[in-house]
């Protein structure tokens, strides 16, 4: 038995890239200087590095320019950027019913101000109700936001059509990446999308505590700032800069996770992408075949229990038995470490009919070995007791 068995990837991918955090502790330990704020050589380092991963980002996602690539917080805060940022009172907005609390949250806070939200349902699969979406999808939505990947089953949603819908009727279309930036194929352009939100520390294998906004110029030019500050930029105005990325980069980046999000991507140029998303979907195919033997024993698994309609991720309901102790018990017994109960999503545990008991979460990421999969099935059993 190993010391333990990662099965949390959809929380933040284990072990990152290699080479993630030699890069950070580089940035620490030999560069230092901060861009935008020094007239000396590391300073200079830095920004030309900030310069080469928002490249490398910009190339990776379909961006317009590398201006349009915005470094953030994370995936919640560029979500945020969005939807406080565009929304205005009477506006009228669009989501699934499969949204994170990212934009959950946010949507109540704009509800509250006036914000009308049109909810767009989802099957007991998790999967967008594309006919319903056509009908809801109307031409007075300001905008419309969908999660690429559901964190809690996995499930892919439909984002070609739902572009090709919101361009038709020219509705801007937000996308929340952050199950599925970096494991799945995303192409602002080719998909309609306007704005993109990611985190570095998931499919991109990076470090926590950074994330990644990819804007259209259109776009752009309607947000507001949500934060305000300095940009090391036309430090004579008392406004933001009027041009992109500094319009919307307030106060000091997060330089070394700046350096650790570049080693990342420097990984993911040098591997096969399409190699590593079929081993992902193998992993997904196994994890789901093995956990669906239990059905009989009453076992629900949830999700399309596709891998090609999904990313690697499965949760479970447990039969008579509390999730959390499940998890704990699967923990503490068997060393697997994985997440129990809403998953910051009430509104998908309600149209999977898990609410409000929630469920066990399994996430596989491309370092998971195939035999840990047959060794959690093992474990389930015996927490099931059969």
């Amino acid at each position: 038995m190993k010391d333990h068995y990662y099965f949390d990837n959809a929380s933040t991918s284990f072990p990152k890239a290699p080479g993630v955090a030699e890069a950070m502790a580089f940035y620490l330990t030999e560069v230092g200087g901060n861009m935008g704020r020094g007239d000396y050589a590391p300073a200079y380092d830095a920004a030309a590095r900030a310069l080469e991963v928002r490249d490398a980002l910009c190339r990776r996602f379909g961006g317009p320019q590398d201006r349009n690539v915005l470094f953030t917080p994370g995936c919640t805060y560029s979500l945020n950027t969005v939807l406080k940022g565009l929304l205005r009172p009477g506006d009228r907005v669009a989501a699934s019913v499969m949204e994170h609390n990212a934009v959950l949250r946010p949507l109540a806070q704009l509800e509250r101000a006036g914000v009308e939200v049109v909810w767009l349902p989802c099957d007991g699969r998790g999967v967008l109700d594309l006919s319903r979406a056509e009908e809801l999808l109307t031409p007075d939505l300001r905008l419309c936001v969908l999660t690429h990947a559901s964190n809690v089953c996995g499930a892919l949603q439909p984002v070609a059509q739902v572009g090709r819908l919101c361009r038709k009727r020219d509705i801007l279309f937000c996308v929340d990446a952050a199950q599925s930036a970096g494991t799945v194929p995303l192409h602002m352009g080719e998909l309609g999308i306007d704005a993109l939100a990611l985190p570095a520390h998931k499919g991109l294998l990076g470090p926590q505590g950074l994330g990644a906004l990819l804007l259209t110029d259109a776009l752009a030019g309607a947000l507001e700032p949500l934060v305000s500050g300095g940009t090391g930029s036309q430090s004579d105005l008392t406004e933001m800069p009027p041009f992109l990325p500094d319009r919307f980069e307030a106060g000091t980046l997060n330089l070394p996770g700046i350096y650790g999000l570049g080693a990342a991507l420097d990984w993911w140029e040098a591997q096969d992408g399409a190699a590593l998303r079929r081993r992902e979907q193998k992993l997904t195919g196994h994890l789901i075949a093995r956990l669906r033997e239990m059905e009989p024993d009453g076992l629900r698994v949830l999700g399309p229990l596709d891998p090609e309609e999904q990313v690697g991720v499965v949760s479970v309901d447990f039969p008579g038995l509390d999730n959390a102790e499940a998890a704990f018990r699967l923990e503490r017994e068997f060393h697997i470490q994985c997440r129990c109960g809403l998953h910051c999503a009430p509104l998908a545990h309600k149209a999977l009919g898990t609410f409000p008991q929630g469920t066990v979460r399994f996430s596989v990421g491309p370092f998971t070995p195939f035999e840990d999969i047959d060794y959690l099935q093992a474990a389930v059993c015996a927490v099931m007791g059969v």
